[in-house]
């Protein structure tokens, strides 16, 4: 008998290899080689390149100096694809399109490359610049907004470029369809924040903030924020008033940001107690009309009105004493910075008494510049030891009316004189003030916090806040309003 060829025994058509899923396989082998090794395979290059030009797609996408940006203004039709690239794809009736895998392969390993592939040596505004732009494509291709990994205009950054290489496609084998990396989102802002700063680290900052060109094309963040604080005092002349424009752009941003939030937050319960006020503005037409109904005239389709209602919008406000203290060392840069920022919000706000206390081994009252992050930012000195006592030296007299204040005290509390520390914050918050320790007031929640006071916190009844900066204006606004 004659063995016919079934398509299912050895050499059968449904052994041999699927041409789509060999394109996938030589461009993620493109994007290990080269997360894990900067020098160019010559092998993977030209196959990678016969890849892409025979799915359709520019070769611009495979050189390592283009920008996600300037393909897109080149191909426009592109843009639309980056969107939402990396997000859960639904499942089709019809199986996996493996043509369109390999597409969406060959696009997300121009914008991992472009991201995490950060190179060293050092680093020009305009290479920074496209950093950034390129990780707002990123995030657009994770389905967040431009910026928001990266903590919206306050993201947290450490020192050093963190290698980045564990963000690849292997999450399903080399060869498989491009893996969920939404569901890594809470590891992927930090270590962004982190590659920022090492860029930042790797510039000549000094020689670009002399020449307004170069410095024209830095984009704020949080790592370059820390430098120019860091640095400032070093900054004469042009340098100088570069630097305070870029502290300015970025404080604005953020402020906005923020202002936006407490606004929402900070709204107090209507005061039925005042009457409301009889101006046309205040007019409640549908009560008016229901309560006159009794008065219409069918005859003459007229509704006459014997009493106007007004709408109450006083609300109950009671003046509250804010006391923001915090901690300035170089472990807290994020964090004076937001705080910062949110303690000239409230103070701002109407029958809100807010006093501002920054510190490391020394305690300074920024009191008198709290409505203004920018002045108040530039009298910080960022870095050295940490001694809350001398903080709190200052705090404890500004408490005149306990059960009328509120202290934030935010720090990782990794202090020299800790029992001596807690036992005046347990003294504060035994007094009937509010006591709020917070460990982290960052956009992306990262933080550390020393176990020993973060469980006597939890003892004395006043848990640790360590997260997202929304945590402190919900606990503020529960005070407040």
């Amino acid at each position: 008998m004659t063995e016919q060829n079934t398509g299912h025994g050895p050499g059968g058509a449904a052994d041999a290899p699927d041409p789509d899923d060999n394109r996938r396989q030589v461009l993620y082998w493109r994007l290990l080689a080269r997360l894990f090794d900067h020098e160019e395979q010559p092998a993977l290059e030209s196959a990678s390149l016969a890849v892409v030009e025979d799915i359709g797609l520019p070769p611009a996408l495979l050189d390592p100096g283009a920008s996600v940006g300037s393909v897109v203004q080149r191909h426009p039709e592109l843009a639309a694809e980056f969107d939402g690239l990396m997000t859960p794809e639904p499942e089709e009736d019809g199986g996996r399109d493996r043509a369109a895998e390999v597409r969406r392969a060959a696009l997300a390993s121009k914008v991992l490359l472009n991201v995490f592939a950060s190179g060293s040596g050092t680093v020009t505004a305009e290479q920074l610049a496209r950093w950034q732009s390129d990780a707002e494509w990123f995030e657009r291709a994770l389905g967040c907004r431009p910026g928001e990994l990266r903590g919206g205009r306050g993201g947290a950054g450490r020192a050093g470029a963190g290698g980045g290489t564990g963000v690849g496609p292997t999450g399903t084998g080399v060869g498989g369809p491009l893996p969920d990396l939404s569901r890594l989102i809470p590891a992927i802002g930090p270590e962004l924040g982190s590659i920022e700063a090492g860029l930042v680290k790797r510039m000549h900052l000094r020689e670009v903030l002399a020449d307004p060109a170069l410095a024209a094309r830095l984009t704020p963040s949080m790592s370059l924020i820390e430098q120019l604080l860091r640095d400032k005092d070093n900054l004469s002349g042009v340098a100088l008033a570069n630097a305070k424009a870029l502290i300015r752009r970025y404080v604005d941003e953020v402020t906005e940001v923020l202002r936006t939030q407490v606004e929402k937050s900070t709204v107090g319960e209507l005061d039925r107690s005042v009457p409301p006020k009889r101006v046309f503005r205040n007019l409640d037409i549908d009560r008016t009309i229901w309560k006159n109904l009794t008065n219409w005239d069918p005859e003459g389709e007229r509704l006459y009105v014997d009493r106007l209602y007004y709408r109450h919008t006083s609300r109950k406000t009671t003046p509250q004493r804010l006391i923001v203290v915090v901690d300035q060392s170089g472990s807290m840069v994020d964090s004076m910075v937001n705080c910062t920022i949110l303690a000239s919000i409230f103070a701002g706000l109407p029958k809100v008494d807010v006093h501002l206390i920054a510190y490391d081994t020394q305690a300074l009252d920024l009191t008198p510049w709290a409505h203004d992050p920018f002045e108040t930012l530039l009298r910080t000195k960022l870095g050295g030891g940490t001694d809350g006592t001398v903080a709190m030296a200052l705090a404890q007299p500004k408490i005149a009316e306990p059960r009328n204040t509120v202290v934030v005290w935010i720090s990782d509390f990794y202090e020299w004189r800790q029992q001596e520390l807690f036992d005046s914050m347990a003294a504060v918050h035994r007094s009937g003030a509010k006591f709020i320790p917070v460990g982290s007031v960052t956009s992306s929640g990262r933080g550390s916090v020393n176990p020993w006071f973060r469980e006597r916190f939890k003892d004395l009844g006043a848990p640790v806040i360590s997260g997202h900066i929304k945590k402190l204006v919900h606990e503020l606004k529960t005070f407040l309003t």
